[in-house]
């Protein structure tokens, strides 16, 4: 891994919290990513960079599907990158608690969507609602996942059916090292299987992740850009 733009982890913080910024831009952005951090805004005008010292991971193998959520699997059309705006501006709306998406976050993500390097996973249902989705930032054999919604009329369970489509993905692509981060385990997230391992831990896995090829995201080849996957 090439040396973090924030110093070495040895010399870090012993706190989630590592450094702050008033400035942020796409490259600071990548590279955190590449470094084992990721940007969240702390206050206006003010952006934190994180690296947790307990990392929510969710094994590729460890994903948990219960008998009620293999059920409605086939209820949802799975779509990538069709409406990654409509999934953003989801996860940003600022009535959800915890609401932390800013103005900046979305240019700077919307940005690198363009770029190929963040992608969106949705849940449609049979007449074209967006029922839940996830979007987040793939460099190589890594998987960033930065947030994730459901619509509680149409979709209960259909931000979890993105989360199983988007683990089938990256299974394809092959690797044992691929690396699914979630930032925290919170409960919700622990029944579907994840994970905590240490920061120091998480750097060594996040080195031999960004080694492997990135998985066949629309756009990234010859063929058609927005993908379509119906169930």
């Amino acid at each position: 891994m090439q040396p973090s733009p924030f110093g070495s982890p040895r010399q870090w913080r012993d706190d989630d919290l590592i450094a702050v910024s008033r400035d942020v831009d796409a490259e600071m952005v990548l590279e955190a990513y590449r470094s084992g951090v990721f940007p969240m805004p702390v206050r206006r005008r003010l952006m934190g960079w994180w690296s947790p010292l307990d990392r929510g991971v969710l094994p590729l193998d460890g994903l948990r599907v219960t008998r009620s959520l293999r059920k409605v699997l086939g209820r949802y059309e799975i779509r990538v990158d069709t409406d990654f705006a409509q999934v953003l501006a989801r996860c940003a709306n600022p009535k959800r608690p915890g609401s932390w998406i800013d103005a900046r976050i979305r240019d700077i993500y919307t940005g690198l969507h363009q770029r190929g390097v963040v992608h969106s996973v949705e849940a449609w249902t049979p007449d074209g609602v967006l029922a839940g989705g996830l979007y987040g930032v793939s460099l190589g054999g890594l998987f960033a996942g930065e947030s994730m919604f459901h619509d509680p009329v149409v979709g209960r369970d259909a931000s979890k059916v993105a989360l199983v489509a988007l683990v089938e993905r990256l299974r394809a692509a092959g690797g044992t090292d691929r690396l699914l981060d979630v930032q925290w385990r919170t409960d919700h997230l622990a029944t579907l299987g994840v994970v905590e391992i240490d920061r120091a831990d998480y750097l060594s896995r996040l080195a031999r992740a960004l080694e492997l090829p990135a998985p066949p995201w629309p756009g990234s080849g010859p063929g058609p850009g927005p993908e379509e996957v119906s169930r």
